[in-house]
């Protein structure tokens, strides 16, 4: 008898551990080490990438680097792919990439300098580069976007290709959000089938900053960040619209702070798995007892939709997500 009760509790404490060994490895949060935010996420060949901003005081975020996986767990640290020494006039305040692959060559667009009004050198920028990687160097001498319209200030740029081939860009600070049409080489901008150049679509009030775009199921998501980058409520809201240029309705936030994990939960990006209806949202937080502002970390999750297309609500969490490894 009792050696029957020994062999049960034996068997148990196998299968428990054979049950513990088969749970797969996770990314863990955050999955990048440093301080970093803003991630940009992209899927270029075969690989996974993360272009983040370089999270410190103004003067001093003047660098990029970037990170690449195959599997989402395994990350690999590739410094300094965009430098202001490469941009004659970014003097400070880089931040806020978006990057791109057209034909062939790699397009890195970001914010410089954090101009407060017209007439001061700085805005949306562009460099290009022929590998992910870098190194990227300054396509056009001068901001592709250096003044305000609409009210919009010219940050966080997010550049969206549609199934046309029509290149946009929308972006957008101090409570206003534009989307413009980009020519094919990325040189100028050209008119909207309006006829505008710059088209205001602030989706709703509580429109901060932080502006992404994406489609599924032949509608444009359009996501964005509310409340204040320093501030525990800083958060991410969405939109639906049959068009790219909308008009939009702010459904509600899907992203925020969890006082059990993290705050300032916000400025995100997404990634659609080639191929598949699998979606992530990679963001930064500000981990619990941190202070300085700038004291951001790059998470990732799972993001899912339920069956009228809505985007279901986004955990935050210390676990992050299984590997997804590309082929």
């Amino acid at each position: 008898m009792v050696f029957g009760k020994w062999m049960m509790a034996a068997c148990m404490v196998a299968a428990m551990a054979a049950g513990a060994q088969a749970a797969p490895p996770t990314s863990g949060n955050p999955i990048l080490p440093g301080w970093y935010a803003d991630p940009e996420a992209a899927v270029f060949g075969n690989r996974y990438w993360i272009f983040p901003t370089t999270s410190q005081p103004y003067d001093a975020q003047t660098t990029f680097d970037a990170f690449s996986s195959p599997d989402l767990l395994h990350w690999t640290k590739h410094p300094d792919v965009l430098n202001a020494k490469a941009v004659p006039w970014a003097k400070r305040a880089m931040w806020a990439p978006a990057v791109v692959q057209n034909k062939g060559r790699y397009y890195f667009f970001f914010a410089a300098n954090d101009i407060q009004k017209d007439g001061e050198l700085g805005g949306i920028g562009v460099a290009v580069a022929d590998r992910p990687e870098g190194p990227y160097q300054d396509l056009l001498g001068k901001p592709l976007v250096g003044a305000f319209h609409n009210g919009a200030q010219p940050i966080d740029q997010f550049v969206f290709h549609d199934d046309d081939g029509a290149w946009y860009m929308i972006y957008g600070g101090w409570k206003h959000a534009n989307i413009v049409r980009l020519k094919d080489d990325f040189t100028d901008v050209q008119p909207l089938a309006d006829g505008t150049l710059f088209k205001e679509i602030t989706p709703a009030p509580e429109y901060v900053e932080g502006s992404l775009m994406f489609k599924r199921g032949g509608r444009y998501y359009f996501m964005w960040s509310e409340g204040g980058w320093g501030s525990p409520d800083y958060s991410v809201a969405y939109a639906i619209a049959d068009a790219p240029t909308g008009p939009f309705t702010r459904i509600g936030k899907v992203l925020q702070q969890d006082a059990a994990i993290a705050t300032s939960a916000g400025h995100h990006s997404v990634i659609q798995v080639p191929g598949t209806d699998r979606w992530y949202i990679v963001y930064h937080r500000r981990p619990l007892g941190e202070t300085d502002r700038n004291h951001r970390v790059t998470a990732i999750e799972r993001m899912d939709f339920d069956a009228q297309g809505h985007i279901l609500p986004v955990k935050i969490t210390h676990t992050g997500v299984p590997g997804d490894p590309l082929p």
